[in-house]
């Protein structure tokens, strides 16, 4: 069963708040730690206090009951916990359903989809791709099709990256480091999904990822964050074997909740040729 979305987002921010907290150690805050410590990390008292904030009320907050937030409490609760400026978003994300005022983005949204299109056809040479606020691909380029699969055949959970990169047995089979893209990808997922928490097409994807991969069961409790990592790729390709490719990902100013990944081909292992051609099969 679903949860309303109020309530879900307040889950979320309750098992963030205990995820950062259980990871603080109180000698970094000149607390004793004695022999008789049972809890892990900082005790409820001793985060509140060193966030100037009452016991009752932080507990209720951690614990997700409906009760009303400020800035400066989510302020100090952000230093004490040292959360990183991703983190820190995605505390002010679940709790005021907006980011902090120094970061708060333009929600104007436009029609690029068909400039967009223009623009990963121009790069023929190197695998790029379109992605929602749902991390679907909307749209993409022959080369993307080349490396990545045939997106015109997929269905819509196909082109969904997330679900594609824990459902997937070849997409798997194409990453030779699987296992540290797909905690990035999670990481980067939880980021920039925090105004959707409690939607029934986050619910449903979540869960239907927890009952079927056991890595993703296995992640999604630690709450990681992060920001959209550039870097380079290796790919081992069923047809071309293994190429190296460097990525980024922009974010489209006219349309903040879409982004364009681009892959370009590095030297490396002959990997320029070696798309060149595939892409004239």
């Amino acid at each position: 069963m679903l949860m309303p979305l109020k309530q879900g987002r307040r889950q979320e921010l309750g098992d963030f708040l205990k995820s950062r907290r259980n990871r603080l150690q109180p000698a970094d805050y000149g607390l004793p730690i004695g022999t008789r410590r049972k809890a892990k990390g900082l005790r409820w008292e001793e985060l509140a206090q060193l966030a100037g904030i009452g016991l009752s009320w932080y507990t209720w907050l951690e614990q997700g009951r409906e009760i009303n937030v400020s800035q400066d409490v989510l302020e100090s609760l952000a230093r004490v916990m040292q959360l990183s400026a991703e983190e820190k978003n995605h505390l002010f994300l679940l709790a005021l359903q907006q980011p902090p005022a120094a970061n708060k983005p333009e929600t104007i949204r436009a029609d690029v989809q068909t400039v967009l299109q223009h623009f990963l056809d121009h790069w023929a040479d190197c695998p790029a791709y379109v992605t929602d606020h749902k991390w679907d691909v909307l749209a993409w380029n022959r080369a993307a099709c080349a490396v990545f699969g045939d997106f015109s055949a997929m269905n819509g959970k196909e082109r969904n990256a997330v679900w594609r990169c824990f459902r997937s047995a070849s997409y798997r089979e194409l990453l030779v480091d699987w296992e540290g893209h797909a905690k990035r990808l999670l990481a980067s997922f939880r980021s920039t999904s925090t105004c959707y928490v409690g939607e029934d097409w986050y619910q449903e994807l979540v869960q239907e990822l927890i009952e079927h991969s056991k890595e993703f069961q296995q992640w999604w409790p630690r709450h990681d964050i992060m920001g959209t990592p550039i870097g380079t790729k290796a790919l081992l390709h069923l047809k071309a074997g293994l190429m190296m490719m460097e990525h980024i990902t922009f974010q489209v100013y006219d349309a903040p909740d879409l982004k364009v990944t681009l892959y370009r081909p590095l030297p490396d292992n002959n990997t320029v040729a070696t798309l060149a051609k595939l892409l004239e099969e």
